[in-house]
């Protein structure tokens, strides 16, 4: 007999499974992500809320504008109140995040996943991508929608805003530009933790509930916590009239982009690293 002295190649060097390209991991996201009901839930309930929360707040605002100071006025940004919204949007949109790929490993549908696509990185930027067009597509929507319906109550006391007007534009697509990331956060933070109700609890606390509290915290130290902490940075992208000592709006946005990313690495580091 011959022996076989040739040497055995690396799992990286492996030529891809067939169909396992990085094009059909995305067509395989996208029937996954569309084959779940709550995915549509998740998407309706974005457009409600951004939509729905802008007409509430912007029919009460127009209502009680007569009663407002002269400094309260003077700081009305008819823009960002159209996008109040975004405040509970982004909590959906980024527990959809979440989902997308928690569910797999509650399920062991991540092996199956795993065995089609054998390079992991790619399954991940595949759901990445996939997030990141359905949340930016739903996003704008949602946002351009809210706007309009905004200035139809504030039309009617002369103080509504118009698309041309400077950094409207930008405004309104941040806004949409906000909830892909959040999207993207939700993901990360799912790809970390894979359990879905630890994931679904530290996105909350880290969009939600801690950014308000760290205005508690004293200092200089405490300012800077205070705007540089995901969506207190983040949102300023959907504002018009600059909030006092907060970031610009694409500093914000940046820094927002940073942290999401960061998580994202972290995740891709134990995913290549951990059994699935």
């Amino acid at each position: 007999m011959t022996a076989v002295t040739g040497a055995v190649p690396d799992q990286a060097e492996l030529p891809d499974s067939h169909g396992a390209t990085l094009a059909a991991a995305v067509r395989s996201e996208w029937t996954k992500f569309f084959s779940v009901r709550s995915t549509m839930w998740a998407l309706i309930s974005t457009f409600v809320f951004t939509v729905g929360f802008a007409a509430l707040v912007s029919w009460g605002v127009s209502t009680s504008y007569g009663q407002m100071s002269a400094q309260d006025r003077a700081s009305f940004d008819a823009t960002g109140t159209s996008l109040v919204g975004l405040t509970f949007s982004q909590l959906v949109i980024a527990v959809l995040g979440v989902l997308m790929i928690s569910t797999e490993y509650s399920t062991g549908g991540i092996r199956g996943t795993f065995t089609a696509v054998p390079r992991r990185l790619r399954v991940l930027l595949a759901k990445a991508i996939v997030l990141a067009v359905v949340a930016l597509a739903i996003g704008l929507l949602s946002c351009f929608t809210a706007f309009y319906v905004g200035q139809l109550f504030f039309a009617s006391k002369h103080i509504e805003a118009h698309l041309g007007d400077p950094q409207v534009f930008r405004a309104v697509v941040g806004g949409g530009l906000y909830v892909a990331a959040c999207a993207l956060f939700g993901l990360a933070v799912g790809t970390v933790l894979r359990h879905t109700a630890g994931a679904v609890t530290a996105t909350i606390a880290l969009l939600i509930v801690v950014p308000p509290l760290t205005l508690l915290l004293p200092g200089r130290w405490g300012d800077a916590i205070t705007r540089y902490f995901t969506s207190n940075a983040g949102q300023r992208i959907g504002e018009v009239v600059h909030t006092t000592n907060a970031l610009g709006p694409w500093t914000g946005y940046a820094v927002f982009t940073a942290e999401w990313a960061a998580v994202l690495l972290l995740g891709a580091v134990l995913l290549v690293r951990r059994d699935a």
